[in-house]
């Protein structure tokens, strides 16, 4: 990934992605904002208990910079499932300046409509960024690891494909920062359900312990469903930057202890 600083902004942005003109994408960082801690300071999230107004002051100085009318900003409630919404006209621009109306039960969302800025928001689990120039077609992601092991990358892959007519080879992606498996040690039971969903544990768990704790690779099961979805490899962009080691530049839930801002990743179709 690349840095661009965008007047008083910093947001990070795919290599593989910035090289189509069709597009504009973008993941943003905790700095910039107006939020105090423990949301400091560029919380883009309303549902974490940050001020609305001061969000809303977040959210217009993004889309300022950016160049992306706040009435274009898409966003969902997210609740770590492998539900993939369809974003028609009709839901351009929900939940753009509140929580309540923003697309309902979904974690992923993808659409072929120009002007409407997909946004997931996050602050450990993977964000995802997907393009179709082929097709002009794009798409967002939202996979924590219930997510990753309900295969919510895969299925994104595949309404792309499936409701679009989009080849797999067309499509570009790139994973986002998130918390990497230097610092996501999981328990025996989320273990046994990689093994179980992912056909395997052995790829995406490192450093098991005695006590049957390791650390799970999201990174690595995520790249893999994609790759199983047909996108070739070398289509994929992993940034590889951990939330947890560099809580000081993104959001980090586990970091933080539970209460934190989120930093949010979009793109859109010029």
């Amino acid at each position: 990934m690349i840095e661009k600083k965008i007047h008083s902004l910093s947001v990070w942005c795919f290599e593989n992605l910035s090289g189509h003109e069709g597009i504009d994408h973008f993941v943003t960082t905790r700095r910039g904002g107006s939020s105090r801690p423990p949301y400091n300071a560029l919380n883009l999230s309303f549902n974490v208990g940050d001020d609305p107004e001061t969000v809303l002051n977040n959210r217009t100085t993004v889309a300022e910079a950016l160049g992306i009318a706040l009435a274009n900003l898409t966003t969902a409630r997210q609740i770590h499932d492998a539900h993939v919404k369809i974003v028609s006209e009709a839901l351009r621009g929900r939940g753009s300046t509140d929580y309540q109306s923003a697309i309902e039960g979904t974690d992923a969302m993808v659409t072929n409509v120009a002007g409407v800025c997909l946004m997931v928001l996050s602050a450990d689990c993977v964000p995802i960024l997907m393009y179709d120039p082929a097709k002009e077609v794009i798409g967002v992601v939202h996979a924590g690891w219930k997510g990753t092991l309900c295969l919510i990358a895969r299925k994104t892959a595949k309404v792309f494909q499936e409701q679009f007519g989009s080849s797999p080879h067309d499509i570009r992606a790139g994973i986002g920062p998130s918390i990497g498996p230097c610092c996501f040690e999981v328990g025996p039971k989320v273990i046994s359900q990689a093994r179980d969903r992912l056909g395997t544990s052995k790829e995406y768990i490192r450093n098991k312990s005695a006590n049957g704790k390791g650390y799970f690779d999201l990174w690595g099961a995520n790249l893999r469903q994609l790759v199983q979805a047909g996108i070739p490899e070398k289509n994929i962009e992993v940034a590889q930057m951990c939330t947890c080691e560099h809580a000081d530049v993104f959001f980090s839930h586990r970091s933080d202890k539970g209460q934190t801002g989120r930093f949010g990743a979009g793109i859109v179709i010029r």
